[in-house]
């Protein structure tokens, strides 16, 4: 054990109780070290499924669970695991001090000997002037919620309009990016007014869904085989979505999104899916960071100035095959195994090791019966791409209660073209 700490037990906080902290803390639980989890939210989103609760598929709470929960299904081995529900404002590397605004206001200072910071992404908006004013991102419940609401609330104000171009206007939406969020969220958009809402607003006569999609490169799902790609565009056009290659936005207002090339897509309704950056608390650490906001590591995943400090899912910059990792769930599952392991290695007086990412993948649901799946050189798409993504969804959703709603909730889907979900929820103050 290091000398520094031979005094008392050691202490681990883990920042971020996304997929990189959680993996991590299950790696530490039984450990002979005191584990605290910090996060803003008193829960644990399974973001791959946000774009569910927009389209009205499931409920929000179905896709979250309480974290001192998930410590407590962990069972007996997880006694020296503790959560506190606070926001992280700073970091004192010398002293070796968490910095944190508690839920009274209260100033905390937590002590640590190793610490992992896990804390996420936030939209990335490339410095596009109006997405922050006037786009919808999709990166919590909150946000997930809001666009919800949202779009029923432009149906129902839409049902009574009597101006015939007010009224298309309203229910034109304008999906940017076309990465696997984007391409699942104008599917599932499409799907949701010429099935649910269709039905449910009769009176509006609507024909083809009026769902544009825009990607500013020359393909769908960058990383995917080109047939796949190629797929995958054919099943958005056939649910009715305008797909736009080499569409580069310039700016976002409430008429719509305005590209570089003079183009325009009038819409009351923007979604901005086109990236993710790391969570500007990394920057105001005083640690190294790339352009995108990640923070730059050791290929153990150490902070490249404090041995001590490791770092695990979007906020970190690791690389596969000389290319830096994607800020999806599987790598950050990796890395926050991974960077606890490497704690739990030092620990036991011995140096972590480098860290090296399987690549078990990416899968992609375009709508009913419908995904694209590449699993190493093999790739296949269809029907069994879609039960496989569904399977796969469901293992890595914490939690049976939520598992059980939520294939509940596809089912009803499935078989009747049902969405349960279409409420406009007051209890969300950002709706």
């Amino acid at each position: 054990m290091p000398q520094h700490i031979a005094q008392h037990r050691p202490r681990v906080i883990i920042v971020g109780a996304g997929f990189a902290g959680i993996f991590a803390a299950r790696e530490l639980a039984g450990a002979e070290a005191d584990v605290l989890i910090i996060d803003r939210n008193n829960a644990h989103t399974f973001l791959p499924l946000l774009y569910q609760v927009a389209t009205a598929a499931v409920e929000s709470e179905h896709i979250a669970a309480p974290v001192r929960g998930i410590i407590r299904d962990m069972g007996k081995r997880a006694a020296n695991l503790d959560f506190c529900m606070a926001e992280v404002r700073g970091v004192d590397f010398e002293q070796r001090l968490v910095l944190a605004e508690g839920q009274d206001g209260a100033s905390l200072a937590l002590p640590y000997d190793f610490l992992l910071l896990a804390p996420g992404s936030v939209t990335n908006t490339f410095g596009t002037p109006g997405v922050d004013e006037h786009a919808f991102s999709l990166k919590s419940l909150e946000e997930a919620v809001r666009l919800r609401n949202h779009i029923l609330r432009s149906f129902e104000a839409a049902a009574w309009m009597p101006d015939e171009g007010r009224r298309r206007h309203r229910l034109c939406f304008v999906v940017v990016g076309g990465g696997p969020t984007g391409v699942e969220l104008a599917g599932a958009m499409a799907e949701l007014m010429a099935g649910a809402l269709g039905r449910d607003f009769p009176r509006l006569g609507l024909g083809e869904p009026c769902v544009t999609l825009l990607e500013a490169g020359d393909g769908l799902l960058p990383g995917f085989p080109e047939s796949l790609r190629a797929y995958a565009r054919r099943k958005l056009e056939a649910l009715g979505v305008d797909v736009r290659l080499g569409a580069v936005v310039a700016r976002v207002t409430p008429e719509g999104a305005f590209l570089k090339d003079g183009g325009a897509h009038p819409a009351a309704t923007v979604v901005w899916t086109a990236g993710v950056k790391g969570e500007p608390v990394a920057a105001r650490l005083g640690l190294a960071v790339a352009p995108n906001g990640q923070v730059l590591a050791r290929p153990t995943l150490q902070s490249r100035d404090h041995p001590e400090v490791f770092l695990a899912g979007d906020i970190c910059r690791a690389e596969h095959a000389g290319r830096p990792l994607p800020m999806f769930a599987p790598p950050a599952i990796q890395e926050g195994r991974h960077a606890a392991r490497g704690i739990l290695r030092l620990l036991g007086g011995q140096q972590p090791q480098a860290f090296r990412y399987v690549d078990k993948g990416m899968m992609a649901t375009i709508g009913k019966k419908a995904a694209v799946v590449r699993l190493g050189r093999f790739s296949f798409r269809g029907l069994p791409a879609w039960l496989l993504w569904l399977a796969v969804h469901l293992a890595y959703l914490i939690g049976f209660r939520n598992r059980l709603f939520v294939l509940a909730n596809w089912a009803v889907d499935y078989f009747w073209s049902e969405r349960c979900v279409r409420l406009i929820s007051r209890r969300n103050p950002l709706a």
